[in-house]
């Protein structure tokens, strides 16, 4: 029996792995049907294919019987979460802190900006030749308010430091104190959302989250206010987003959306004020050197039995 790692990253591309293990690549293939790289049964860690879609992450799961990492290369794990009722006991679930906050936290803030200053009808405008001249709010003196502040919430507030905003606006899961100041729980977003100009969406998909952004949740929102989710699609109720986008009460920036990918003809694509780009909030070249690094820290934790970092669950604790 060996030691096998899989890994969806060709493994001599990836400088500094120990050794002691036999590193196997599997992606899934094109298709989502390639063949298994060796016996599951051999595999101890198992790092899931990125941007593959959700029947491929966990197709192997239920074969992996001595698998003890399970290791994701993002920061969401909502996907493999609802199939570990068919792994053993013991197994570690790891997400991808430190890859995706510089590449996300940036899309958030283009998302922003763009949307604001109105680049989308901007583009339209070139794509017809025509000089149309507009005026358009700022993000200096605005209020933004960041909901689910992690990792990526906190790296989404230092790219909006130099904007010379009003205020910034944290909420999190449990209330605490942070360098940058206080993080407000969940339970005060009733008080914090009429005040926010800008409410950005970064929290993981959880049972707490799905919907958080309801009927209610929306309608708390100021007049002309910018809603926009990096987050994931279910964090919001679609059809309580779109009453009120064709209200034009509020607009929306969405890099994620529910369903997803968005079928051609939703009304999401043609709603008013809605800019949309399809989840992209983490595949930049940024990603690929911080995965690797991640990969390699994490392998090498693992053969010299030190902790794990970004560790999100133990199955059958």
């Amino acid at each position: 029996m060996t030691a096998d790692v899989w890994l969806p990253i060709p493994p001599e591309e990836i400088e500094g792995l120990p050794e002691g293990l036999r590193y196997l690549f599997w992606d899934g293939g094109e298709s989502g049907d390639q063949e298994f790289p060796g016996d599951p049964a051999d595999c101890v860690v198992y790092v899931v294919p990125y941007m593959k879609r959700w029947p491929v992450k966990v197709r192997p799961l239920e074969h992996l019987t001595g698998v003890q990492v399970i290791q994701t290369l993002t920061a969401g794990v909502d996907d493999v979460t609802a199939r570990l009722s068919s792994i053993v006991p013991g197994v570690q679930l790891c997400n991808a802190r430190g890859v995706h906050e510089a590449s996300t936290a940036e899309l958030a803030l283009t998302l922003t900006l763009a949307s604001l200053r109105g680049i989308p009808q901007f583009v339209r405008a070139q794509q017809e030749g025509i000089w149309q001249s507009a005026f358009h709010p700022a993000l200096a003196d605005r209020t933004v308010l960041i909901v689910g502040y992690g990792a990526i919430g906190a790296a989404i507030e230092d790219r909006l430091a130099p904007f010379e905003l009003a205020r910034v606006a944290r909420v999190a899961r449990s209330q605490r104190t942070t360098a940058r100041g206080l993080v407000h729980p969940l339970t005060e977003l009733p008080s914090l959302l009429p005040e926010a100009d800008v409410v950005i969406l970064s929290t993981p998909l959880t049972e707490d989250t799905r919907g958080l952004v309801d009927a209610d949740f929306l309608r708390l929102m100021k007049d002309g206010a910018l809603l926009v989710n990096v987050a994931r699609g279910p964090v919001v109720d679609t059809e309580a987003l779109l009453v009120e986008l064709e209200k034009g009460r509020i607009t929306a920036a969405l890099d994620v959306t529910d369903p997803e990918p968005l079928p051609a003809g939703h009304p999401l694509w043609q709603a008013p004020g809605v800019l949309i780009s399809p989840h992209v909030g983490g595949p930049t070249s940024a990603f690929l050197p911080r995965a690797k690094r991640l990969l390699v820290d994490q392998l090498n934790r693992f053969v010299n039995h030190e902790p794990l970092r970004n560790v999100i669950l133990t199955t059958g604790t």
